[in-house]
């Protein structure tokens, strides 16, 4: 047998080994199944409708694209991934009125207490945050965004959450209901072990 992938049996086909050319056109044809990119996790997408298929592989795209995006971002801050992660963490509990911990950070970034301690030193020392008295716990120190990562960030990302915006304002509000709740199951299939 030859296969495409071993994930996908149905692109399997029987290479009759009497017959060189049959086995080397079976051959040629699992090499082209498996090099396409298109249907190489679901069937090849119908291309007269949108199928499931095509609404997959865009998602996909639009999951890579957002690796580049954050590459570009980390690349034009000059900041590690999980650096660049845990701002976008203090910013969003900045705005909404509540305060990090560094435990905090630890669990939403699954990074250990020396780990996440590094992290902040370095959000710290680059001027992104500052260590404060937690002001609900006195035993705790809050890590704070400071002004120049807000405006950082801001900077950075300006012109990308623009377009998105403008991207997702040109929907209806029927499309936008669809596609929220389409992506809210995502998430959490995907989520799910």
């Amino acid at each position: 047998m030859v296969c495409g992938r071993p994930t996908r049996p149905r692109r399997c086909s029987v290479v009759d080994s009497s017959s060189p050319s049959r086995a080397s056109d079976a051959g040629r044809r699992a090499e082209s199944a498996s090099t396409d990119e298109r249907g190489y996790w679901y069937p090849a997408p119908d291309e007269t409708s949108p199928s499931p298929t095509a609404l997959l592989e865009e998602l996909r795209r639009y999951q890579e694209s957002g690796v580049r995006m954050r590459a570009r971002i980390r690349s034009d801050m000059d900041m590690g991934e999980k650096d660049l992660l845990a701002l976008r963490h203090l910013l969003s509990a900045s705005s909404a009125g509540r305060v990090l911990r560094q435990r905090d950070l630890a669990e939403r970034l699954d990074l250990r207490g020396a780990s996440v301690s590094a992290l902040v030193d370095r959000l710290v020392r680059d001027g992104y945050a500052t260590r404060t008295p937690h002001p609900e716990d006195r035993r705790s120190i809050a890590v704070v965004p400071t002004a120049r990562g807000d405006q950082e960030v801001r900077r950075t990302l300006h012109d990308v959450h623009d377009r998105m915006y403008e991207v997702a304002a040109a929907l209806s509000p029927a499309d936008r209901s669809v596609i929220t709740d389409f992506l809210r199951r995502m998430n959490h299939d995907v989520d799910r072990p």
